[in-house]
């Protein structure tokens, strides 16, 4: 059961990106060929975006709900039951393809390298009732890259909500990202493979789309933001006190669900940041996809130890 009504107002909504994570621990990446390679144990996880998104926002108190194409398998199984648990809002519908899955490979230093497989047809086109009922009341939706999700992109525009995207390792060209760069009000995009051109992308964002604001996250190297009438500052990455790198899986995605905490809640798009870098260092803490997300109180007082950010 979740702990809201399914006709309570909608803070976030969260369209597409559940899925489930494999998780292999390697001593080193890229791993040596080899015809075996013994691993410690071998776990397998509720991952991916749309998941840590929305499981994250639900833990900072945000009312979420999250909408998706799962299979009637045992990772839609998995998937189910953790929403549940959780208290999560989540709403499906079922594709005979079935649950998408990554095997991901981590090293020591948490470094991960994910093996995608995305499972369904690419021109797969779920109902629009999916996101549509949801919808109505919701303040905001945030859309994971799969291609039908840029209808919901849309239709919440013309409903007056604002909307988030993450185009993840975007290489700045690949046609399949450029729709979701242009349609969201808050874009996310990794930095590990825009390079020199991460500056003529972003510019290309803000210039061709209706992007308020582009945050580069950049694991280690921090984030950077850039505002449509404010300019760009940098964010460091954290180090928290007593909690080392021990997986960067779901780092980014707890990036971004603390932003959006911060962003809903006033704060401007300074404030966000540093609030997405704390949950993400948050994340790296421990082992596993969405296995440890900050919580309000917990947020709270991570910004409060770095000088008085507690408040938005």
């Amino acid at each position: 059961m979740t702990d809201v009504p399914v006709d309570a107002p909608v803070d976030v909504l969260v369209v597409g990106g559940a899925g489930v994570d494999t998780i292999v621990r390697v001593d080193a990446l890229p791993v040596p060929f080899a015809d075996s390679h013994p691993v410690p144990p071998i776990d397998t996880v509720v991952g991916h975006t749309g998941s840590g998104v929305a499981l994250g926002c639900h833990r900072l108190g945000l009312t979420t709900c999250f909408v998706d194409v799962i299979g009637d398998d045992h990772e839609g199984a998995m998937l189910r039951d953790r929403f549940e648990a959780e208290g999560l809002r989540f709403e499906h519908v079922v594709h005979p393809s079935g649950t998408r899955r990554a095997v991901n490979l981590v090293d020591a230093t948490g470094r991960r390298m994910s093996f995608y497989d995305p499972r369904h047809p690419y021109d797969l086109a779920p109902d629009p009732a999916l996101w549509r009922g949801p919808l109505e009341g919701t303040r905001h939706l945030h859309a994971s890259i799969m291609p039908w999700t840029v209808g919901a992109l849309a239709d919440a525009a013309a409903a007056g909500a604002t909307t988030s995207t993450d185009l993840h390792d975007w290489d700045g060209r690949n046609p399949h990202h450029r729709p979701f760069a242009y349609a969201a009000d808050l874009v996310f995009v990794s930095g590990s493979r825009l390079g020199p051109v991460e500056d003529d992308v972003v510019a290309d964002i803000l210039d061709r789309g209706r992007a308020r604001l582009v945050v580069v996250m950049d694991g280690a190297a921090g984030s950077r933001v850039t505002v449509r009438e404010g300019g760009s500052f940098a964010v460091p990455a954290l180090d928290i006190p007593g909690r080392p790198v021990v997986d960067s899986n779901g780092a980014g995605d707890a990036y971004v669900s603390a932003f959006l905490h911060r962003w809903l809640g006033g704060g401007d798009a300074r404030a966000a940041a540093r609030a997405g870098a704390v949950a993400g260092a948050w994340a790296c803490g421990t082992a596993g996809t969405h296995s440890s997300l900050i919580d309000e109180g917990e947020l709270g007082r991570q910004l409060a130890a770095l000088g008085g950010a507690g408040r938005p």
